[in-house]
């Protein structure tokens, strides 16, 4: 199987603990989004369906990036890019 590159990863922070996850395949977002998703809502069953509409060219893969994007905001996820990193020093 070739997996179809989205454009630039999407990394989430998934946990409290800063468990990341990079999304860099469109397979690998549908995947996460039937197997591993922490709920089920509206936004998610939006990115599922757009997802698989791009996959079958009938809508951009943008669109699929946003719908995803949205589902993860509504789970709880953060971008790893919005999330502020604090250096620790040495004691």
């Amino acid at each position: 199987m070739i997996e179809i590159l989205w454009g630039q990863p999407l990394t989430l922070v998934l946990s409290s603990d800063g468990d990341v996850q990079k999304f860099s395949t469109i397979e690998q977002v549908k995947y996460w989004l039937l197997k591993q998703w922490p709920v089920a809502d509206e936004a998610r069953a939006n990115a599922l369906k757009q997802v698989e509409a791009a996959m079958d060219c009938l809508v951009p893969v943008g669109v699929a990036r946003r719908a995803f994007a949205a589902a993860a905001r509504s789970a709880g996820f953060i971008p790893e890019n919005l999330v502020v990193h604090t250096a620790r020093r040495a004691a």
